[in-house]
């Protein structure tokens, strides 16, 4: 039985509506992804069975009961139309307790507009266990939003951020993070000194005054996760790694989350090792280092001019010389102002000996059990291993070997 051409148009008509509306209810809770590869939290209440929300859900995202609009509620990553080809955009690509505040506060210094760990609420909204490790498809799904949300705010699409902040501010507004954003004109007289939530209007349009834009985070894996945004041409984006001796950021981790790592805190006091102690805590640091030391010095096209490794150890260093360093890399000029700020920030504290002091935290089994499990990143990366208790507290001979790690190129 043929169809008149009338039906044929009918029926194509009401594909495009189903799609229209399909696309709609995705766009409208984001939360909807998870779902699909059945990651949902269930202290979001999201009722999978329907494709939506529960209005629990709902008010634990910040919305209301009726579903949220694409544009108000859920992250929105359509770029603006200005042209952004001449702006440099720069991410520092860290883990935590690896020295990334410092660095972050260098940029800070700069007239960059600067965001530090947006993509903290995008785990909170989406994988909420902030402990735990990430299974393959936990990862797809953060990576994912988070690529797109990088995107969004480097090109000052910044109410891309507020559909993940919970509870959704009462008003639009973004926490400035960015000096630029507590100066004058976005900020003036009582603002200046408190410096609330702003309109994210005018944040955006602070953002877009800025030639140069940084974003720290500490919740990107490997470099590989960013090859979409490395090889955008509309993002001039450059990547600077900072990475530190695992057995510092381990000793850093234990006496800041000392309920996370109090097994490791256990293993310390008495000498004996707990037979559930979760030793991926340290293992994944390792693994995602490797992984990124090794793909850089590889030297994949997508990394040329794009990627700089940076040692915390050398930064604390040399501190006036790796800034010179990095700022040359970024295509900047070392402004005396800053300079003044990191001679101010790194006088008198011994920030090199401060480098090492993981060495008098850590008993040495607990370093010989990190070193067996880091081995080749240690080796990789010139941080000399120690195979005896008198090494290990032998101040007087640093375990950081001279290296140079230029740019790819």
């Amino acid at each position: 039985m043929r169809c008149s051409w009338k039906s044929m148009v009918l029926l194509a008509l009401a594909s495009i509506a189903i799609q229209y509306t399909a696309i709609r209810t995705f766009s409208a809770n984001p939360l909807n992804l998870l779902c699909s590869v059945g990651l949902a939290p269930t202290d979001h209440a999201v009722n999978c069975s329907l494709g939506q929300l529960t209005p629990v859900g709902r008010k634990a995202l910040g919305g209301c009961d009726e579903a949220p609009s694409p544009t108000s509620a859920s992250p929105s990553f359509s770029l603006p139309a200005y042209n952004s080809s001449r702006r440099t955009h720069i991410l520092i690509l860290a883990t935590t307790r690896s020295g990334s505040s410092f660095v972050g506060q260098l940029f800070n210094q700069f007239p960059f507009h600067s965001r530090f760990e947006p993509l903290y609420h995008v785990q909170l909204a989406l994988l909420p266990r902030l402990g735990q490790s990430w299974n393959p498809a936990e990862r797809r799904v953060m990576m994912g939003a988070a690529r797109d949300l990088l995107r969004s705010l480097f090109h000052c699409h910044l109410d891309g951020l507020e559909g993940y902040i919970q509870p959704r501010p009462a008003r639009p507004g973004t926490p400035p993070t960015s000096r630029s954003l507590c100066l004058p004109p976005v900020c003036e007289g009582e603002c200046v000194r408190r410096c609330g939530p702003l309109s994210l209007s005018v944040a955006a349009e602070a953002c877009r005054a800025k030639r140069h834009a940084a974003i720290k985070t500490v919740r990107i894996p490997q470099i590989s996760d960013l090859r979409a945004l490395l090889e955008d041409p509309k993002l001039n984006l450059k990547v600077v790694q900072l990475v530190r001796d695992p057995r510092g950021i381990l000793a850093s981790r234990i006496e800041t989350f000392r309920d996370t790592y109090r097994l490791w805190r256990h293993w310390r006091a008495t000498g004996r090792r707990p037979h559930n102690l979760d030793l991926g805590q340290i293992n994944t640091v390792c693994e995602d280092f490797l992984h990124s030391v090794s793909t850089s010095l590889a030297k994949p096209p997508w990394l040329k001019g794009r990627y700089m490794l940076l040692r915390y150890e050398d930064l604390a260093r040399f501190p006036l010389q790796k800034a010179r360093e990095l700022y040359s890399f970024l295509g900047l000029v070392l402004h005396p102002g800053v300079e003044d700020w990191i001679t101010n920030n790194t006088r008198g504290s011994n920030s090199a000996a401060n480098a090492e002091n993981w060495r008098v935290k850590l008993s040495f089994d607990m370093v010989a059990y990190t070193q067996t499990a880091c081995q080749p990143l240690l080796g990789l990366l010139g941080y000399k291993a120690v195979f005896h208790p008198r090494e290990l507290r032998n101040l007087s001979h640093s375990l950081v070997e001279d290296r140079t790690f230029p740019p790819v190129v």
